[in-house]
């Protein structure tokens, strides 16, 4: 063969690879934002049953073709302790099931109705500008640059079929080891077994490798896909460590096990029988391989999570010092933005568990005199001011992430949320200096304004949780938003009110200057937490409810 002909194959060959990986990213983002909702409703089902929790991430990974992307994500979870370990076991091990799709996708041909899936997804892509139909039409133009990069990349790799040194190298793969250790190294070179599986699948079709040169790369390549998780560990809690070793633990477990079934029994022979097509045996061994070590180690979840923890010692009280402040947001979530949205959503319901608690504490504090629990308040401020930064950050690099369009609404209006959260502590923060002021200086607010500031106090807290229940529960309760303007205008009118009976207690002298002017200072904090909270239960808007 003239050398310009090899090189332009090689040239081809390779960018066959290139449209192939390609077009495997572009299907599974395009999945992934498509079925956002579906998604996050899916993972919400997750229980302690590790077969559920198995068939919830066959579902999944199904669905957004990346076993390594749902890892990433579970390590995630597990580290925002949204997740036990347990749990996090049965989806990998159903993730494991669910990536085998791609291949069984790959097996059939129909690469010549390719061009026709990229012509259709590109004039969706372009000329739409309802996002959800551009996320379709990623779908449809990525299965599209899959067959065409997939089909091209045979073609061009069918010289080596003939080649005395490339059969030769083969030839030494087959070998167990090598052929596990090659896997290994290959999946983990691309991080993603449905990718490596798809370019033997290509060498097969291309008459370069046999099913019994490839099988046991195809079990070392579900070791190799482990190499995302476990890089994603890095940094992370002791419990996301485990999550990460027992997932490497289960599929070298399950490695050992297909290699040791396979070399006493005649499985590719058994293949064979089943199908002439390579591409086809070596899907097969695939899913075949997938399901077996799955069905086999899935009871032996608990053995392998223990095992995990003596590998991953903890120290006491390790543990506890190591809890992040954040509960729920992870930097690995943002691979995934609809999961990443519902996350920030469950950290902003937490941050305002916390800021509508100190607002209870403060007044519990001013009214009880009762300094134990401005401490308290002090703590719980600090955390509020952390999550209020943490929080914001993470919502501008969620921003800049593909979004569906009512998730894009929702992080619009999360922005001023957060701050509208953050000033209502403050303002709770400011009550209890007030209430620390008049325990040191001894004094007393007289009966009358106590009276008030209990009146007025019932109201904010109305308010608060009106607006909080309304804006977490997506509501657009039109009697809800009426009360809640009605108490917020009640408290503006009522402040005005006893502001002027401040006054004329203070002409009457039934109190003093001093305590006069925390009570008009008190009131001013009351009326603002009002503010802030009515602004949250006003941030919805019809396309985001």
């Amino acid at each position: 063969m003239p050398v310009d002909s090899t090189v332009s194959q090689i040239i081809l060959a390779l960018g066959g690879l290139g449209l192939f990986l390609y077009g495997m990213k572009l299907l599974g983002d395009g999945l992934e934002l498509a079925a956002g909702a579906r998604l996050r409703k899916i993972l919400e089902k997750i229980t302690s049953n590790r077969w559920l929790g198995a068939l919830v991430g066959i579902v999944v990974t199904a669905i957004i073709q990346s076993s390594t992307a749902v890892s990433v994500m579970v390590v995630g979870f597990v580290n925002a302790s949204l997740m036990t370990l347990s749990q996090a076991m049965g989806v990998l091990m159903g993730a494991t099931i669910g990536t085998t799709a791609t291949s069984v996708i790959l097996s059939f041909n129909i690469s010549q109705y390719a061009p026709i899936f990229i012509f259709l997804g590109a004039f969706m892509v372009v000329l739409s500008k309802k996002n959800n139909t551009k996320y379709a039409g990623q779908i449809i133009a990525g299965f599209g640059i899959l067959f065409f990069g997939m089909t091209t990349m045979s073609e061009n790799l069918r010289p080596l079929a003939n080649s005395d040194v490339f059969r030769q190298m083969i030839s030494s793969i087959s070998n167990p080891m090598l052929g596990i250790l090659f896997g290994i190294l290959f999946a983990a070179l691309i991080q993603s077994s449905s990718a490596a599986v798809g370019i033997l699948m290509a060498l097969g079709g291309a008459g370069a490798l046999m099913l019994s040169d490839s099988v046991y790369m195809i079990y070392g390549i579900h070791i190799g896909a482990c190499v995302t998780a476990v890089i994603s560990s890095i940094g992370a809690t002791k419990a996301a460590k485990r999550t990460a070793i027992s997932y490497v633990l289960f599929t070298v477990f399950g490695t050992v096990l297909c290699t040791v079934i396979t070399l006493l029994l005649p499985v590719t022979d058994w293949v064979r029988l089943l199908t002439n097509e390579v591409r086809l045996q070596i899907s097969l061994v695939h899913v075949i391989s997938s399901i077996f070590a799955t069905l086999v180690l899935l009871p032996c979840v608990n053995f392998i999570t223990k095992l995990s923890c003596l590998i991953i010692r903890s120290k006491p009280g390790e543990e506890e010092k190591e809890a992040c402040r954040v509960k729920y947001i992870d930097q690995r979530l943002l691979k995934t933005p609809p999961i990443a949205v519902n996350q920030v959503t469950k950290e902003i319901n937490r941050m305002s568990v916390l800021s509508n608690r100190n607002y209870k504490m403060s007044m519990e504090a001013l009214l009880g005199k009762d300094e134990k629990v401005i401490t308290k308040v002090s703590e719980n401020e600090e955390v509020i001011d952390y999550l209020n930064h943490t929080i914001t950050s993470f919502l501008v690099q969620i921003n800049g992430l593909p979004l569906e369009d009512h998730d894009r609404l929702k992080i619009g209006s999360y922005y001023h949320v957060v701050s509208d959260i953050e000033r209502i502590g403050d303002h709770a923060e400011n009550i209890c200096e007030i209430a620390s002021r008049i325990i040191q200086n001894n004094d007393e607010f007289s009966e009358k304004a106590i009276e008030e500031i209990k009146e007025l106090s019932e109201l904010v807290e109305s308010v608060i949780t009106d607006s909080f229940d309304l804006f977490f529960e997506r509501s657009d309760d039109p009697l809800l938003l009426e009360r809640i303007s009605n108490n917020e205008q009640e408290i503006d009118d009522k402040t005005e009110q006893y502001k002027d009976n401040h006054i004329e207690r203070l002409s009457k002298g039934e109190c003093n200057a001093a305590i006069g002017t925390l009570f008009m200072e008190l009131l001013t904090n009351l009326e603002r937490i009002a503010d802030h909270s009515t602004n949250i239960a006003f941030s919805l808007s019809p396309q985001t409810v």
